[in-house]
Order: C-alpha cells, then structure tokens, then sequence
C-alpha cells in the first residue's frame, strides 16, 4: 500500500483495518475489477478509497498537476457523495489530490469550472454526471478507473440508464468496482456486462445482522404514536438520534411537532434544497442540532459519528429498508438501539419485517413517564460532571454560592434548572388490546305477536321493525326476534313496552295497509324448517333420453304457441343450401318495384358548380437573345412636338381690374345717436307661434354654477409664470421663466 494512504489512516487513528478494507486492499486483486458485498456501516468508502490507490497513482507517491479525472465514485444521493468527497479528501490530501464534487442541486457552473480547472478524483450522483458528460465538461477518457457506491441503491432509484450510459463512455481499459450490501440479480448482470473477469468479495459476517444494535419494538395505542416517540428520545437522551418518516409530509407534521416540544431538530427530506439538506447535516454533526426527523433519503451511507439511536415512526416498505435505516447507528463498532414504533394493527407486518431482516427485536411498551423519571434521575446521579474538578474561574463563585446558601437548596435549585430545560414526557393510554366477543344475552321478559303477512306479500324484517316502532311507539330495542313465516309473521316484544304497543295501535289491532295484529298467549312453536315438495315429473314429457339435449334442463318451458315444424329434419339429412328451394317470402318481392318520383323537380334544384379545370398552359413570348440587345442609346424629341422655344412664349397679361372704390355708407357718428330712452320702451311681446314659459324666470333662479377644481380658468397666476390653458384640468405644469 502506498505510505500516504497510510500515514493519512494513522493521523486519523485507523490502528486496525475492517474486514472489507482487508479484503480489497489484497495484493493479487490489484488492477482486478471487484465486486463487494459489505453489510452497512463496514467502512467501504476508505476501503474502496485504498483499492484505487495503486491505479490512480500508478506507483507513485504525489499526483501531477490536475486535469482530466482518474477515478470517478458514483454515489445514489447527495449526501452521500459529499460524505464519499469528504472521507477521499483526508485519505488523499498528503497525494496533492484534486477531488471534485458534481451532485443535483448546486450550481452547474461552479462545477463545470472546477472540472475546467482540473481534478484527479470526481465524485458525484448519476444524473448530474450523465449531465456533464453529455455538455462535454467532464472528460472520460483519461479515466483509470470507476467505483459505483450502493450499486443495488441506485438500481432501485431507476439510475440503470444513466449507470449504462457512463460505463459505455468510459474506456475499456479502466477498472470497475462496485460495492453494495446485496447482490441482487441485476447488479450480478450488470457486472457481467460491464466488467472484466470480476473477483467476487463477500465481507458479510457469519453471525447475526447487526450485532451491534438492539433491536426494539414498542406496542404502543394508535392515539400515542407521537407521543411514544417523545418519550423514547426522553428514555434515551442520546447526543444524536434520526427519526424515519415515510412521506415528506410526515416529516414536516413530526418536526414541528418535536420543535414545538423543546428538541433541537432537523429535517431532511427531498424537497429541500442542497443547501439545506447540508446545512442539517453539518448541524448534526455540530451539535448544534439533536434530532433529525428525515425520509429514506437518509437511510444509506449517511455517517453521524454520535448517532446512537434510530426510530422508525412510519414502518418501512421492506426489510432491506429496516437494515439500511437501522444502519446509521452501531457503526465501527459502537453501539446503538433501533427502535420500531408498532401499533396492534401493524404487529404482523412488523414480525414479517423483522424474519425478513433476520433480527430479533425485544418487544416491549414504549417507556412510560415514572420509567423515563428513574432513567433521568440514575443518569443525573452517574453524570460524571460530579467527580470532574471545579475549576478556578468557578471556585469563588461557588464558595459564594455555599455560603449563602445549604446543600440542599443549592441540589433543589440545581435539579429545578435541569428539569426547566428538558421536555415532560407524555402520559401513555393502554395499549388497545382486540375486544372480546359479546355473548349473546337473553332478551328476558316477552311477549309475541302475530302479523298477517308473511312471506308471499314479500314481508321483511327490515320494513316490518320501522313500522312496528312507529306503530306502536317503541324503540328498537324493545323488539325482540322477528320470525317471517309463508303466510304470517311473529314479532318479539318486551314485557313492558307490550302494554303501551297495544294502547298505541289501538282497538283494531290493525297495522300500515291493514296487516292485523294478533296477541297469542305463548310462544310459537315454530319447530325445524320443513323442505320443500319435489316438484312432480311432468307426463306429458317423454323420457329425457327421446328429448333434445336443451330440454334436458329441468327448468325448461316452451314457449306459448309453439309448435313443432312438421318437415323438421337433422342438420345432416337436410339438403345444402343452394338446392333448397326458394322461401315463400322471396317469391312475393319479385315484382318490379313502382319507380320513385323525384323529390324535387328539375328546375327548382340549384345549378350545379361547374366543374374546376385546369387553366391551358400560355404560349411564352419568345426572350430576346442578348446577343441581340444594343446598347443604351439616348433618344432624341418626339418628331410631333416641337421644342420648346423660350422666344415664342408670350408675356403674361394681368386681367384688367378696378381700382378700389369707397362704399357710400356714411361714417358713424356719435352725435346722431339718440341717448337711450328707458321709459319710452315697449314691453316684451311674446310672439304668437311660440308656447309660453312657465314662471317669471329670471337670472336670481339660475342654478349656481359648479366649483370644479380641474377648472383652471379663474384660478390666480402669478405674475411671470406661465401656464398651458389648451387644455383646462390638464397635466401641464406651470413654468417659471428663467431669469
């Protein structure tokens, strides 16, 4: 192995390899393509990041300068080909290795420029790398070789095409190495189709699944699911615990929910974007966050160092699901606990999960609130902050604190501030349990009643309880049994309400369409059904062997007014059908029919549209060669007009007009004006031809003309401003003239 792979896994404190990472890195499966099996959680992102060492640095302990990829890692999700960039990065970073990320959800061009600039390692997801190939921003052909991570993942994600369409662009000399939990058969022919000579490598270990993590599986009501997964975050109080959901909708319903209570969470699901989904996870690893509430999104290859506890609040669809989600904790060898929310309805599906997965799962309740108190007093009490030494900072604070106060007011208060901040737990119902069956008890007291109408007036218990508590005013369960017989009914009754139902049909004991009521001392003996009479055999049948296979059915009746054909024959004596003679119906419509008069006379129909033809091909007028063509000749004048001569032309004469002559009006005069006579004025006279006016009108009765502020015409201006009245009201501003 090469000394940078492994001064890097010192530094990073890898004193001994795993199964997987043991198996890979074997000298004779150097340059071999490699197909691993490997339970989750085994460390196959190193292990595949040390089979690639030889051949991406080709013997060589520091890389060139970056340019076209060597080794391209294909991830399922987004997640995870960033974790797989990061864990190469430390693993390469003593190599001068270039590693490059090209996942969905980020900037394409921040990518395409890093691939320009160059990059030895290129991890990212199907889609976005089948993108880059496609645009021509990520070069296959220096490529030495190509590791598909969770091949079985992305299969079932539909990723084949994409898969198939990266390894066809590849070169064929390069290696391929595909790792998964599973060999499913697809993966099996895609190796065989895409590889040369695989090695197969199976890591799996002999003993159970997940040995590290214990299973549980807590019977919880249907109203205490959410409740059941508080108080199991509470039981546990883990540094870091995922709860899966099944549908995005979910995730959102459980977050709010779990924020609302107090715990720091996160959601992670794929209508998020990148940048959101990494912020989440960086908070988890930051301590920042305590709790992720996420989809299947999260369940491969997601690597939370202090990740110890699981919670399936949705079951999953399968049992590979379970392992996968259950795979994010008890993780290089710690431990974790992966606890399955189950309600009665769902117990069978989980026990299928469980064979399927091949583990035990403890069946328990879910950790009541005096369970989750005892849990929290004995961690309180083991908390190793007691035996920790105080430091100087704090030492005269609490010499203050011990002087002021007792031991047990001190420990009250303490205990008091670290309840304040942790969530109560929630009170659990009983766990529904089926109910038993009801026994049939006795009605008691009773009293029957006879109906005159049974079977043959179609008589139902349905119509018959309606009526009967409407009837007689009782309630459903004042009537007993209701026995329907051919031609009469019994009914029922309580002892008690017996009374009131005759006082309520009254004297005539009579029902809806007259159906009689009778009162009978005792019950009826009805006694056991009687069958019912064999129809008697018909005598005017023959035997069943002289009669037609369709008359052999006993519920077979001719028809009325049959009668058998006299010349009936069997289908094979009767002659064929072109020598039989002609039916008696043909022989009638021989006759020629009557001719059909018109419907419409001849001159009353429209003329019909003549008939489109093609229009005769034109003769072309013959081209003029052009060797025939002269050149421009200037024409000269016309040889009827005469040029025009200047000398010719006559001098234009004005038509004679008069000199201005004076009207003989006299002028006005101011003197010959008769000063105006207001006594000598006649009065109005209305004229004749025009109707009277009603009223003295007068201009003290004119209405009042309206203010109108758009009416600019009797507004102020100022002196030396100027202003457009073309339009009164308009948006012409007024203008000061310029000094």
């Amino acid at each position: 192995m090469i000394q940078p792979l492994l001064d890097a896994l010192a530094e990073r404190g890898y004193d001994t390899m795993t199964a997987v990472q043991e198996a890979v890195t074997k000298p004779e499966l150097a340059g071999a393509d490699l197909l691993v099996s490997a339970q989750t959680g085994s460390g196959k992102t190193v292990g595949f990041g040390l089979a690639i060492g030889d051949t991406v640095l080709a013997g060589e302990e520091r890389l060139g300068p970056a340019g076209a990829p060597l080794a391209l890692i294909v991830a399922p999700t987004r997640e995870l080909a960033l974790q797989v960039m990061r864990e190469l990065g430390w693993l390469y970073a003593k190599t001068g290795a270039v590693v490059a990320s090209c996942v969905g959800g980020t900037d394409m061009r921040d990518e395409r420029r890093a691939l320009d600039r160059g990059a030895h390692l290129v991890v990212g997801t199907p889609g976005r790398l089948r993108d880059h190939i496609q645009r021509g921003s990520l070069q296959m052909g220096s490529l030495r070789a190509i590791v598909l991570d969770e091949a079985d993942e992305m299969l079932d994600l539909g990723f084949r095409e994409d898969l198939e369409f990266m390894l066809a662009e590849a070169p064929e000399d390069r290696r391929t190495l595909m790792f998964s939990a599973t060999v499913p058969p697809a993966i099996a022919r895609l190796a065989t189709q895409y590889q040369r000579d695989a090695v197969r490598v199976q890591t799996t270990s002999s003993r159970e699944q997940h040995a590290d993590i214990a299973y549980q599986a807590l019977t919880v009501s249907p109203i205490d699911a959410e409740h059941a997964i508080i108080n199991t975050l509470l039981y546990h109080d883990s540094q870091n615990a995922i709860v899966f959901c099944n549908t995005r909708a979910a995730v959102t319903h459980l977050t709010a929910r779990l924020s609302n209570r107090g715990f720091h969470v996160v959601a992670l699901s794929g209508e998020l974007t990148q940048k959101e989904r990494t912020h989440a996870l960086q908070a988890m690893r930051d301590g920042r966050a305590r709790v992720c509430v996420a989809t299947d999104v999260a369940a491969r290859g997601i690597d939370l160092p202090n990740l110890e506890l699981v919670i399936h609040a949705e079951l999953p669809s399968n049992g590979e699901t379970l392992l996968h989600r259950s795979g994010r904790t008890g993780r290089a060898g710690r431990k974790g606990v992966s606890a399955l929310i189950v309600t009665p309805k769902l117990r069978n599906k989980a026990d299928r999960l469980l064979k399927t997965a091949r583990v035990v799962a403890d069946w328990r309740l879910a950790a009541t609130a005096e369970e989750i108190a005892a849990q929290e007093q004995e961690r309180l009490l083991n908390d190793p902050v007691w035996t920790e030494a105080v430091s100087e900072d704090d030492a005269a604070f609490v010499a203050e604190l011990a002087k002021a106060h007792s031991a047990e007011r001190i420990a009250a208060a303490y205990l008091k501030l670290y309840k304040s901040r942790r969530s109560a737990p929630e009170e659990l119902a009983p766990v529904d349990t089926p109910a038993p069956r009801k026994e049939k008890q006795e009605f008691g007291p009773s009293r029957w009643f006879s109906l005159s109408v049974g079977r043959d007036a179609k008589a139902e218990a349905r119509w018959l309880l309606p009526m009967l508590c409407k009837a007689g005013g009782l309630d459903k369960t004042a009537i007993g049994a209701i026995r329907i017989r051919d031609s009469e009914s019994f009914v029922e009754i309580a002892e008690g309400a017996a009374d009131r139902f005759l006082a309520s049909i009254g004297a005539g004991m009579t029902l809806e369409d007259g159906i009689a009521v009778t009162a009978l001392d005792a019950a009826p003996d009805f006694g056991p059904a009687k069958p019912r009479a064999p129809r008697p055999p018909r005598e005017d049948r023959g035997p069943r062997e002289d009669r037609p296979a369709h008359k052999l059915r006993e519920d077979y009746k001719p028809r009325e007014g049959y009668k058998p054909r006299e010349d009936y024959k069997p289908r094979e004596d009767r002659p064929a059908r072109a020598e039989r003679p002609a039916p008696v119906e043909a022989e009638a419509t021989t006759e020629p029919r009557p001719e059909r008069k018109p419907r419409h006379k001849a001159s009353d129909r429209p003329a019909a549209k003549p008939v489109w033809k093609k229009p005769e091909a034109k003769e072309d007028r013959p081209r003029r060669d052009r060797d025939d063509s002269k050149p421009y000749e200037k024409r000269g004048p016309k040889p009827d007009r005469k040029p025009y001569d200047k000398a010719e032309r006559k001098p234009y004469e004005k038509a004679e007009r008069k000199p201005y002559e004076k009207s003989e009006r006299k002028p006005y005069d101011k003197a010959d004006r008769k000063p105006y006579d207001k006594e000598g004025r006649k009065p109005y006279a209305k004229s004749e031809g025009k109707p009277e006016r009603k009223g003295d009108f007068t201009p003290k009765d004119k209405p009042a003309k309206p203010n109108r502020a758009a009416d600019a015409s009797k507004r102020f201006t100022p002196p030396g401003v100027k202003t457009s009245l073309r339009k009164p009201g308009g948006a012409d501003t007024p203008r000061r003239k310029k000094p």
